[in-house]
């Protein structure tokens, strides 16, 4: 980035609450004018998965993984304590504030209007979202906050080996504290469609182009040729979800604000709770910023995508997790902003690191 420069987020990027409310009313309209579409759609299913909707998530996901380095890794031992911030936001305090704060909620103090069972659906949508940290998004969030980009490739590339392995189990056991049953082969089954092939797909790719073009090749001229790929996939898979959500939705429209409160909180709460444990630890900015970045906000086209193949498209699940990508980035601006402005916390800590260097 040039010195002097303002960072910028990407058009679709910086209207996506727009763009998904758009095609929130499209889908509903689909669903109520045109069932047809929806219907047929509906007829091509494998497994409990929809081929249209899985291509549709392959296309979001894909891009994104071709951003991570992988060999950045082998610098992890350099300065760990940034990635043990987000480690420990991420896995071992986020999927359980998540679950409890929703469980509050909904079971709770939205309990007059909220009946149980949609109760126990939009909690299990919660919990994937809770259980899927932020992966490649968190560059625009990093690229906005001044961040560090090599220290936020580490985060990233660390965050994505780690959801391999713990996303599976924490999700299986916070549903069946909830009262959700689900088989493992089906949530695995989620997790190679939809993380591990993107993943290796992203990771194979990446490493052949840069062998026979270069580094510069692929980050200049081949990356932006996806341009807004992933956003385009996004927007055409929730005009498909929300022609399923349509009766849902039209039956229950202040779910959408109820889900939203929990979800709202759960974010600033585990961006401070990052953010001010980095400055506790006394890591500069451009590491405390990512790191609280890549807890708040959610992988929420994995989370949408675990939610069609566990409990179907139709579901108030998948709705929960849809309710996630309409929050996401207005809440996440807001939390740039407050990164930006707080920035002075950090100073001897940034002041240090540069003696240190």
């Amino acid at each position: 980035m040039e010195k002097g420069k303002t960072p910028e987020i990407g058009f679709f990027e910086k209207y996506l609450t727009l763009w998904v409310i758009l095609c929130m009313a499209a889908g509903v309209l689909i669903g109520r004018f045109l069932p047809g579409i929806p219907a047929f759609l509906g007829r091509f299913e494998y497994a409990n998965v929809s081929i249209p909707i899985a291509i549709l998530i392959w296309l979001m996901i894909y891009p994104m993984m071709l951003k991570v380095d992988f060999q950045s890794i082998k610098n992890v031992g350099k300065n760990p304590k940034g990635l043990f911030v987000t480690w420990v936001a991420n896995w071992l305090i986020k999927p359980f504030t998540m679950f409890g704060i929703a469980w509050l909620f909904f079971f709770v103090i939205f309990k007059a209007l909220i009946p149980e069972e949609l109760a126990r659906s939009y909690l299990a949508g919660a919990v994937l979202l809770g259980a899927a940290p932020c992966t490649a998004m968190v560059f625009v969030w990093s690229h906005l906050t001044n961040g560090n980009p090599a220290y936020t490739v580490v985060q990233v590339a660390t965050n994505d080996l780690i959801i391999l392995i713990a996303f599976t189990p924490i999700v299986k056991f916070l549903l069946g504290i909830s009262g959700v049953t689900i088989p493992w082969e089906t949530l695995i089954l989620s997790v190679f469609l939809f993380v591990v092939i993107p993943l290796a797909g992203g990771a194979v790719t990446r490493n052949a182009v840069i062998k026979k073009q270069g580094l510069d090749y692929f980050e200049k001229r081949f990356i932006p040729k996806f341009g807004n790929i992933t956003t385009t996939g996004l927007l055409l898979t929730l005009v498909i979800i929300f022609s399923f959500q349509g009766d849902v939705i039209l039956n229950n429209p202040l779910h959408i604000v109820l889900i939203a409160v929990p979800l709202i909180i759960q974010t600033f709460l585990i961006f401070f709770i990052a953010y001010l444990a980095s400055r506790a630890l006394k890591l500069p900015h451009d590491i405390a910023a990512p790191a609280g970045m890549i807890g708040a906000s959610n992988f929420f086209e994995l989370a949408v995508a675990v939610a069609i193949s566990l409990f179907g498209t139709t579901s108030p699940a998948a709705l929960a997790t849809i309710v996630g990508v309409l929050t996401e980035v207005p809440v996440m601006l807001v939390l740039v902003r407050i990164a930006n402005n707080t920035k002075g916390w950090f100073e001897n800590n940034d002041l240090s690191d540069k003696a240190d260097a």
